[in-house]
């Protein structure tokens, strides 16, 4: 593999020195640039570029270019895990996720099989991961993720998006065996995806547990964070003679970052509900933070996103271990220079911290 010629992203992940704050920022191969948009209407859809790597590699590549992130993130979905594991997924116009065969007894869930070879079942995102190696060529590292077994749960579950996660709910309080056999199938699958990521050429993973947080503390911990343990434990951890960072982020769960800091991860994406300066003060040193900025500052002027990114660098303060994120996905209609300029801050606002 082609030498890294920027590995602040890397670094700070495992809490050491660095000359400024990395950035990047979940969804940045995305509807807001025009080139993404073109590049998916070749493509002919969402799910039918997720299947061509060439094309997952050109918006991988993308963000890159543009905006100068110091990580590029694997472009897919993370549907694409239960759709290999037989589920007929559908993207409609306009709408979100489908199963046309929700998960809804025992019997479902007992048919389930677990990926156990991401080669055979989703060759093409490992063919992904390896086209946009290549053609990175070294620039900057590339991060693989995956969704969290009790996210993946949600959507199996209730067919798609949900409003009050009724169904999915129902199951695990009713049928709380029937949930641990799907979340444990998912883990374990989760686990095997991850590491054929990492085989392929991805330096980092992370974990988006979106939906986590619409639990209790007791569900929480036990539906949905030890199923990340339970992957964290069975990932590769190191590869091409670097370690391998893992990220967790728990979207609505900034009450338990203790918890989730004490995983195994190597750091806690945090979302836009808490101040960094408080995280970092009840999680210490133990793990590096990613975060916090709200999403939607970036529909502020230029002048007022670039005030947020020195309010936020000056909580975290001076050190390191933080990798400068959005709390949560940049949405379709933000101005394309708007995120330019949020990127452009925080290289330039960021020097000063690690001096």
């Amino acid at each position: 593999m082609t030498e890294l010629k920027n590995d602040l992203f890397l670094r700070a992940c495992l809490r050491q020195d660095v000359e400024r704050t990395p950035v990047w920022m979940m969804r940045q191969a995305g509807r807001y640039l025009p080139e993404y948009r073109a590049t998916r209407e070749r493509a002919g859809g969402f799910l039918e570029l997720c299947r061509s790597p060439e094309l997952c590699s050109e918006v991988t590549l993308q963000p890159i270019d543009i905006l100068g992130a110091d990580a590029a993130i694997l472009f897919s979905d993370i549907l694409v895990v239960p759709e290999a594991m037989g589920m007929h997924l559908s993207f409609g116009a306009g709408e979100g996720p489908k199963f046309s065969d929700p998960l809804r007894s025992r019997t479902d869930v007992e048919k389930l099989p677990v990926l156990d070879d991401p080669t055979r079942e989703l060759d093409y995102v490992m063919q992904a991961v390896r086209t946009i190696r290549r053609d990175l060529q070294g620039r900057v590292p590339l991060i693989g993720f995956s969704g969290s077994p009790w996210t993946l749960a949600t959507y199996m579950v209730e067919g798609g998006g949900s409003k009050n996660f009724s169904k999915v709910k129902a199951m695990m309080f009713n049928e709380p065996d029937t949930m641990h056999l799907l979340l444990a199938k998912l883990a374990d699958s989760v686990a095997a995806y991850l590491n054929g990521q990492i085989a392929h050429g991805a330096q980092a993973v992370q974990i988006f547990d979106t939906w986590g947080g619409i639990l209790t503390t007791r569900d929480y911990r036990e539906f949905s964070l030890a199923y990340m343990q339970r992957i964290i434990e069975q990932l590769t951890r190191e590869n091409e003679g670097r370690k391998v960072p893992v990220i967790v982020y728990t979207k609505g769960g900034m009450g338990w970052l203790e918890a989730i800091a004490d995983s195994g991860c190597d750091v806690v994406g945090l979302d836009w509900s808490i101040d960094i300066d408080v995280a970092r003060a009840r999680i210490g040193d133990r793990v590096a933070l990613q975060g916090n900025m709200d999403p939607t500052m970036l529909y502020a002027k230029p002048e007022r996103i670039r005030e947020e990114v020195k309010d936020i660098l000056a909580r975290f303060g001076h050190g390191n271990g933080h990798v400068f994120n959005l709390g949560h996905g940049i949405t379709p209609d933000v101005p394309r220079e708007h995120a330019i300029e949020f990127f452009r801050a925080v290289r330039e606002e960021s020097v000063q911290y690690h001096r």
